[in-house]
């Protein structure tokens, strides 16, 4: 079978399929005439198995740990509980403080955010762990880069494709100027693209790996 076929068979996307390759939980054939991956029944056995384990909050590691033997599923289950109960009480403890919270009556711009904070702290050094929605708010840095790379890019690439119009044209334009007015769409394109992966490269810096949710 073709991924996009598994893809359909399974409900797993083609970028966690290859994902999950990489890591090791799926080893697919090749085809010997053409090099290409060759998925059989075997694979998408264990890509259901997979996203069964995923869709219960099972940890890759513990996946890899069921597959070479090592863990049976009871033992990967009985595991996974233990982080299970400790996410509930995490949540446990946040619903309980959001609920003190709601008798408050002050405004945000009134409110002794340091005292809670402190109560937080507390509650962290015990083994509580609060969920921090500034992580996910980075996301949103992405935003305006990408939206001015892709505004730079359609700008040279209106330049470009008018100059190329030109040539077509027949005016009469030494061909070096023509390549040296040409170049200059095309490096504003490559610098503004490297620019942008840097600035990725830089948001990302010290944020989670979002490959684990895969």
């Amino acid at each position: 079978m073709k991924i996009n076929e598994v893809e359909a068979l399974v409900g797993i996307t083609r970028k966690n399929i290859r994902f999950y390759e990489s890591e090791g939980l799926l080893t697919p054939r090749r085809n010997s005439e053409n090099g290409y991956r060759d998925y059989g029944e075997g694979d998408v056995a264990v890509l259901r198995q997979i996203k069964l384990m995923r869709k219960l909050g099972v940890s890759l590691e513990e996946i890899r740990q069921m597959q070479s033997g090592t863990h049976t599923v009871g033992d990967g289950m009985r595991r996974h509980l233990i982080s299970l109960e400790r996410d509930r009480r995490n949540l446990e403890e946040s619903i309980a403080l959001c609920t003190r919270l709601t008798d408050c009556q002050e405004r945000l711009i009134d409110l002794d955010a340091e005292a809670v904070l402190t109560e937080m702290t507390a509650l962290e050094q015990s083994g509580t762990t609060f969920q921090d929605k500034q992580r996910r708010d980075v996301g949103i840095r992405y935003v305006a880069p990408v939206a001015i790379t892709l505004a730079t890019v359609l700008l040279m690439g209106g330049f470009a494709a008018l100059i190329l119009l030109v040539m077509a044209s027949d005016a009469e334009i030494p061909p070096l100027v023509t390549a040296c007015i040409l170049a200059v769409p095309l490096i504003v394109i490559a610098g503004v693209v490297y620019a942008l992966v840097q600035r990725i490269q830089e948001i990302g810096k010290g944020e989670e790996d979002d490959a684990k949710d895969y």
